[in-house]
């Protein structure tokens, strides 16, 4: 049943009590992060919770969000939480030096606090965060679904291992993955609103990979909502599980080719962000000093909500819930940390 956005399964077996849920919190990302690294040939890094708001750094999302701003004693001008580390990632790589097919991964911890909170969404976002340089001739969209489908593997090798130790716990992940770009979606159901399409789609599909996000569809609208400064529209993506328990696609990555001086002036302007090319990040893009790169965010309560068969974030995330919402969920066997 739903309840406005919260949804609210029939029959709800929470199949962990709260020390193994601890534990296997604790299991997943350790054996995830781990896997993940391994195939993208990837080294952990430390990464900044908050950013100077004049640096250009911050993740603009949809434009409409507000990043949460303060002040320090000893810094002139506010700095800002991270949205994301989309454009941090790339400035690092710099830094390090690293080679072409070589990256970085990081717990990136961030507070969206226009968030509209329910079983998928909190306001406290935890993901790992990665980066890898790539070469001119990787910036295809066979390598970006070759990359996805390394994601994946990475995902099902820890859900195995996972289910070998709590027995009790479904599978629900498949490594076979379905491509299709966001205006093939469009076409595929005209009538639908891209959330309704992408439910429809991945129901279907299990696994499911929505390509080209960003651009406006032939209806005029786009597909969805991406900042003009990181991600290629063209060569960009979100991977999708459908999760039976509460009859959801659930997004668990959004990741992308990033933009090249080129696509990065296209887009700006198509979104009337101009003014942006004066920030010392697109400074560097533009003048060339930033390595070509791909990188995404993978979210870890998402990943840790599916492979525990849990209804909500909460069930896998400490933090702060209205109290109708509290109390519904308790209702219904769904008991948030």
């Amino acid at each position: 049943m739903k309840d406005g956005k919260l949804i609210l399964p029939e029959n709800y077996e929470n199949r962990l009590d709260y020390v193994a849920t601890e534990i296997a919190i604790k299991n997943v990302k350790d054996l995830f992060e781990r896997r993940l690294a391994y195939h993208l040939n990837l080294m952990r890094v430390s990464a900044p919770l908050f950013v100077r708001k004049d640096s250009g750094l911050n993740d603009n999302l949809n434009g409409v969000e507000r990043p949460v701003t303060f002040d320090i004693r000893d810094i002139e001008g506010d700095v800002e939480i991270v949205h994301s580390l989309a454009k941090w990632k790339r400035m690092a790589l710099k830094r390090y030096g690293f080679e072409v097919n070589k990256g970085i991964y990081t717990d990136m911890n961030a507070i969206r606090r226009d968030e509209e909170v329910d079983n998928l969404h909190s306001v406290y976002v935890d993901q790992w965060d990665w980066e890898k340089i790539i070469s001119p001739q990787q910036r295809t969209l066979a390598h970006l679904q070759e990359t996805v489908k390394k994601i994946l593997l990475a995902l099902t090798e820890t859900q195995q291992q996972l289910c070998s130790v709590f027995e009790n716990l479904e599978p629900f992940i498949s490594p076979e993955v379905s491509f299709i770009t966001s205006q093939e979606l469009e076409d595929r159901y005209p009538l639908l609103t891209p959330k309704e399409r992408e439910y429809e789609y991945t129901k279907q599909h299990g696994t499911a990979c929505i390509l080209q996000i960003g651009d406006k569809l032939k209806s005029g609208i786009p597909h969805d909502g991406r900042a003009p400064d990181y991600d290629d529209w063209s060569l960009n993506c979100d991977i999708l599980i459908y999760y039976p328990i509460i009859d959801q696609a659930v997004e668990i990555s959004s990741m992308g080719i990033r933009v090249d001086s080129m696509s990065l002036l296209s887009q700006l302007e198509k979104s009337g962000c101009m003014d942006r090319i004066a920030l010392p990040f697109h400074k560097a893009l533009l003048a060339g000093e930033l390595p070509l790169t791909m990188g995404g965010g993978i979210g870890q309560s998402r990943i840790c909500l599916l492979l525990l068969n849990k209804a909500h974030i909460g069930e896998v995330q400490a933090g702060a819930w209205p109290t109708p919402m509290i109390e519904k969920c308790r209702k219904h066997n769904i008991i948030l940390l």
